[in-house]
């Protein structure tokens, strides 16, 4: 009933979405940036950061501080910022809240899967998983041989078990076919929070279709990308991408046959929404392609805040926060490395 969520929203989502609202003040702001990359040493940084929202969770931190510990730590708060509105959120919310972690589901499965390849110790990998993208039986993913096993044995007691229909295949487990499985994941993933927001209706369907559509598009890109030069068939690459978005059906049609970036850039200079992404890049260059999406991303997200009465805002803060974390381990990176002239290569300025 689009239109007339202002006379029910505010019973059940009024809290929770003047909650979200609040948590987005405390994102950093430029000028917590510029200071931010200014600084000589991490504890430069983690002063600065004790005068933010982050400061209870950094300010017990001993010297010599790593970047590890930083990234930690900011995440740890978002961990917690999360669970606080999961543990209020009534239904549709609470199923929301959770499709949001699933892409982090997926990367942690595909992480552990990697390293055990790799004859990596368990304990170790399981440290670097996200903490939103936990589940019971992670661990025991390192006994699987191959995608049939990985379901059997794990994953179908997950909220993943439904996205593994169209990736369980005999073959054993390989850096390829893992990347597959990944991407084939995400594409399942995708659709099936599009389909539960156009479920939604309202504004929440408007706002998160236009949000999802822009993921589903750069995800088709970074595929093309990834692929060129490997034995990846056409046919192949095109059942990676996802079934909505501003390049299906026809723009996946002429990503499928890419054989180089520009072709690519070509595809979508005829899309004007991202004619502006690629008219920031030389031809030929991909490396700051990450960039310029991420700064689209961040566009379309802050401008989500401006609409009241949906779910989006929800998504849109979560993804700041993970975009914001980013931005603090890349600057740390670059100090603790001594690499100051490239701290601004990375940083995506938020507000």
């Amino acid at each position: 009933m689009y239109g007339f969520e202002a006379m029910t929203f505010n019973i059940h989502g009024g809290y929770l979405e003047a909650i979200v609202r609040g948590h987005r003040s405390g994102l950093l702001t430029a000028a917590d940036y510029n200071n931010l990359c200014q600084c000589e040493t991490l504890d430069d940084i983690k002063m600065h950061l004790t005068a933010t929202e982050y400061g209870p969770y950094l300010q017990n931190e001993p010297s010599p501080l790593h970047t590890t510990t930083i990234v930690e730590k900011c995440t740890l708060k978002l961990v917690d910022e999360y669970k606080h509105m999961l543990c209020q959120a009534t239904e549709p919310l609470s199923t929301f809240l959770e499709y949001i972690t699933y892409g982090h589901m997926i990367d942690n499965v595909v992480l552990i899967v990697t390293g055990t390849l790799h004859e990596r110790d368990v304990q170790e990998l399981l440290e670097k998983c996200h903490p939103l993208g936990m589940f019971d039986s992670i661990a025991t993913l390192a006994v699987a041989q191959n995608m049939r096993e990985l379901y059997r044995l794990v994953l179908v007691d997950t909220p993943l078990a439904p996205y593994f229909s169209e990736c369980i295949t005999s073959e054993d487990l390989d850096d390829m076919n893992i990347e597959i499985m990944r991407n084939t994941l995400y594409k399942a993933y995708l659709e099936d929070f599009y389909r539960f927001c156009q479920k939604l209706g309202g504004a929440t369907a408007e706002i998160m279709s236009d949000l999802l559509a822009f993921e589903a598009d750069r995800r088709a890109v970074n595929i093309t990308i990834n692929s060129i030069g490997t034995e990846l068939t056409r046919d192949d690459r095109r059942k990676l991408y996802s079934s909505f978005g501003l390049l299906y059906p026809y723009g996946h049609e002429e990503l499928a046959v890419c054989e180089d970036i520009d072709q690519v850039r070509g595809v979508m200079e005829k899309y004007p929404p991202y004619q502006s992404i690629f008219s920031k890049l030389s031809y030929g260059e991909s490396q700051m392609l990450d960039k310029a999406f991420y700064e689209e991303e961040v566009k379309r997200l802050c401008l989500s805040f401006e609409q009241q009465f949906h779910y989006g805002v929800f998504f849109a803060y979560m993804r700041l926060k993970e975009q914001e974390i980013r931005n603090l381990m890349w600057i740390s990176e670059c100090v603790a490395q001594n690499q100051k002239s490239r701290v601004h290569d990375s940083v995506v300025f938020i507000f």
